[in-house]
């Protein structure tokens, strides 16, 4: 194992254990699945270019696409659940109820 893929592990698998533990705020999940998705993007672009093959070659771009996608979503919902509830706390929120 390479001291690079060492480090994206170490990266993906930090943002996962701070998504588990801490899951008080919305905010921080979100922060936590982006450090996760970063990790893979950067993996990803990582092997696409020691391969050297262009059939994956535009993989990152749409796996960083979809990253953005949910970023944007994950965002309007804090948004949409802090002015329906007043606080973007996870605990508080059920969201079963209308």
């Amino acid at each position: 194992m390479t001291h690079i893929l060492f480090t994206i592990s170490t990266a993906f698998v930090l943002g996962l254990s701070g998504l588990t533990f801490n899951r008080t705020h919305l905010l921080s999940a979100l922060l936590c699945l982006e450090g996760m998705m970063l990790s893979l993007f950067i993996a990803l672009a990582l092997w696409c270019s020691q391969n050297e093959t262009m059939m994956f070659s535009s993989t990152p771009l749409l796996l960083l696409a979809l990253s953005a996608c949910e970023a944007g979503l994950g965002l309007s919902l804090l948004v949409a659940t802090s002015r329906a509830h007043g606080t973007d706390y996870l605990q508080n929120l059920n969201l079963l109820q209308c």
